[in-house]
């Protein structure tokens, strides 16, 4: 039996912020599950792979077939691939499961590797504050919208959401090639909700998320530490668990 070797990502935001420089960051991540798969137990996409993505009935958007056709690769290997919806990806509904063999995750997840309890989660709307857009999450997953949205022409729909995509602030740091950075732990929302989690939840280990594109590893109580995986628009870093301990790798593409 192999020794167990967890991969985890996020924040991709594939679409963003225009065609072609998705498709390099597209290509990349190929390559990083091209490498990884020789010695992968289980790979963990923590969402926002997708800067806008929506699942009409016969229907899905353009594009990212060498990234989907990748992800069956190492399913049918039988690498299990485990996708947490995020805020972008939130419209994610059966399509990946039934053609990736994917593993689709609408809740935080805990899971038990090597004696240590994993909590996972993308992480948005977790944590105090945020209300603007904890109230807007509970629009887009309000059924009868989604619904509605569905009566679109799939090219008036996706058109629409690529759109708004190109011109959020994400897209505009990725074409200026900036990034955030952690100013003060005490005021990240991810670090407060894994504090309030630990007391709760003490027999957890790692706390593991993305959403903020920081890559940070900070101790949140004697025992557990929140893992913000970063992203993959500026800073192409990577979880890797490994011998009952995660650490964070920064991908660099084989020449």
């Amino acid at each position: 039996m192999k020794p167990t070797k967890l991969y985890f990502a996020s924040d991709f935001h594939l679409g963003i912020p225009d065609h072609k420089s998705s498709r390099v960051r597209e290509d990349l991540l190929v390559q990083w599950l091209d490498q990884i798969a020789a010695d992968a137990t289980e790979v963990f996409l923590m969402g926002d792979v997708f800067d806008f993505w929506f699942e009409y009935k016969t229907v899905v958007p353009k594009g990212y077939v060498r990234l989907l056709g990748k992800i069956a690769e190492l399913t049918d290997k039988g690498i299990p691939v485990h996708l947490f919806k995020g805020n972008h990806d939130i419209w994610a509904f059966d399509y990946l499961q039934q053609e990736l063999n994917v593993s689709l995750h609408r809740k935080p997840a805990i899971r038990a590797f090597d004696d240590k309890k994993l909590y996972l989660a993308h992480g948005d709307g977790l944590g105090p504050g945020d209300t603007g857009y904890k109230l807007l999450k509970k629009v887009f997953e309000f059924k009868p919208n989604q619904f509605l949205f569905k009566w679109l022409h799939p090219d008036l729909g996706t058109r629409m959401g690529l759109y708004f995509s190109r011109q959020s602030r994400l897209a505009n740091l990725a074409k200026e090639g900036k990034h955030a950075n952690m100013q003060n732990p005490d005021d990240e929302m991810l670090v407060h909700y894994a504090r309030d989690m630990a007391k709760i939840q003490p027999e957890i280990d790692y706390f593991i998320f993305g959403h903020r594109h920081i890559p940070e590893i900070l101790e949140v109580s004697e025992k557990a530490s929140v893992v913000i995986l970063g992203d993959w628009l500026s800073h192409f870093t990577y979880g890797v668990f490994e011998d009952g301990k995660m650490r964070l790798e920064h991908f660099a593409p084989v020449a």
